[in-house]
């Protein structure tokens, strides 16, 4: 046995202890910090080829592994922008020079110029999400990514596209005999009136005046014209003649035994409304039943032009601008990434960690689906430093680190012994 050999296993075991003292501290240091994963130093013996004889001193080897894959508990605050990720799964953020990370810390606030970062200063990243809810997604790259800005200073219109109108009909009205509202004469008559509001592509008001006309009534069935304008066009003081004929007109039919829509009458009727889209206004719920004209349900999308007032997130990861007329736009939707081997990742000041070699390439995709996580929203995660285990693990360090230490003096003595012989 070399006595070197001694002095050289006591400063491996000392080295190695040491190694493991700096994991703790990481530790303690940021058992308070959200989203950070532990590390811990394991070890593995150095054994040198021994002969017959004398045994020869090898050492220990540290080796420092990380638990990012340990999940650490929530911490739920009112913040709609902080986010946590309940299973497998990193949120993809950037640090401002274009490389992407992976990390868990999703305590997100906006930044003075709309964009959303870490406390670390990583910029969240996410899909945006165009006028038909359409993403542009790949699942082994971060292709199409863009930092999530949720500074939108201009105003947002929305042309009506969808619109619904049931009501009933009085089955007790008389037939019209004269001119009928879709003929557009000074003499035209009706049973019937109402009308809605819609939106054209600019976002301004378009109302249409919806008249209801009892054409026919053969005591088993009864006709009724359902005839659309543009009110913008009526007559000095409302009414007929408008300006222009009628936007769309259709014949309803009613079974006079149920007062529904017998089964070959149309249930809707398409109005292109003025600079705006072309609508297809359900009129399947439509009744004639002896009772009084009573607009039973109307509804239509669209909406004014209106300034975006907050943005919230949905479990799916999607986030959406809420404007000041209560009107909600998808905005982006953010993404989770995974690897094959998260324990393998290599971190980075930040909490953020890239893939290396071992933990596998990346792959991208969605909250819930193809394995992982689900979001929660107005969650942080918190560190998985257990601080009771780190300072039992750093007073065994303390006492193992010593214990090296007499090893290695013990050799030094044995040879000062050596030298001082030869004296």
């Amino acid at each position: 046995m070399s006595l070197f050999g001694v002095m050289r296993t006591g400063v491996s075991g000392m080295n190695a202890q040491s190694s493991k003292l700096g994991t703790v501290a990481d530790n303690i240091a940021n058992s308070s910090t959200v989203g950070y994963k532990r590390a811990a130093s394991e070890f593995s013996s150095q054994v040198l080829s021994n002969g017959s004889g004398s045994y020869n001193s090898g050492g220990v080897k540290a080796k420092t592994v990380y638990a990012i894959s340990e999940k650490g508990s929530f911490s739920y605050t009112t913040s709609g922008l902080d986010l946590a990720i309940d299973g497998a799964g990193f949120f993809l953020v950037d640090n401002g020079d274009g490389n992407i990370g992976m990390t868990r810390a999703g305590a997100f606030v906006v930044d003075s110029t709309g964009y959303l970062i870490n406390t670390a200063g990583y910029y969240l990243q996410g899909y945006p999400i165009d006028a038909n809810g359409n993403i542009a997604s790949v699942a082994n790259g971060t292709s199409g990514l863009e930092r999530v800005n949720v500074s939108q200073s201009q105003l947002e219109a929305t042309a009506t596209d969808q619109g619904l109108i049931w009501a009933n009909v009085p089955a007790k009205a008389s037939v019209v005999t004269g001119d009928t509202a879709g003929m557009n004469t000074a003499a035209s008559t009706y049973t019937s009136k109402t009308s809605i509001t819609t939106y054209d592509n600019l976002g301004g008001e378009v109302t249409l005046d919806i008249y209801y006309t009892k054409v026919a009534d053969t005591g088993t069935a009864s006709d009724w014209e359902v005839a659309v304008y543009d009110a913008s066009e009526a007559a000095t003081g409302g009414g007929f003649p408008y300006t222009a004929g009628p936007l769309s007109t259709t014949t309803l039919t009613f079974d006079g035994t149920n007062g529904k829509l017998a089964a070959a009458s149309p249930t809707s009727v398409t109005v292109g409304i003025p600079g705006g889209a072309t609508v297809d206004l359900d009129l399947s719920g439509m009744t004639s039943l002896k009772e009084d004209f009573i607009v039973t349900e109307v509804a239509t999308n669209g909406n004014p032009p209106s300034a975006m007032e907050s943005v919230e997130f949905d479990k799916d990861g999607v986030l959406y601008g809420v404007y000041a007329n209560g009107a909600r736009r998808a905005l982006y939707k953010i993404p989770v990434a995974n690897v094959a081997s998260p324990d393998q990742l290599t971190p980075i000041s930040g909490n953020v960690y890239q893939t290396s070699l071992n933990s596998g390439d990346m792959i991208v995709g969605f909250a819930g689906e193809g394995g992982m996580g689900i979001i929660e929203v107005g969650a942080r995660e918190d560190s998985n430093v257990d601080l009771a285990s780190e300072l039992t693990s750093m007073i065994e360090s303390q006492r193992t680190y010593t214990a090296n230490s007499k090893v290695f003096q013990a050799g030094s003595e044995l040879l000062e012994t050596l030298v001082n012989m030869a004296r």
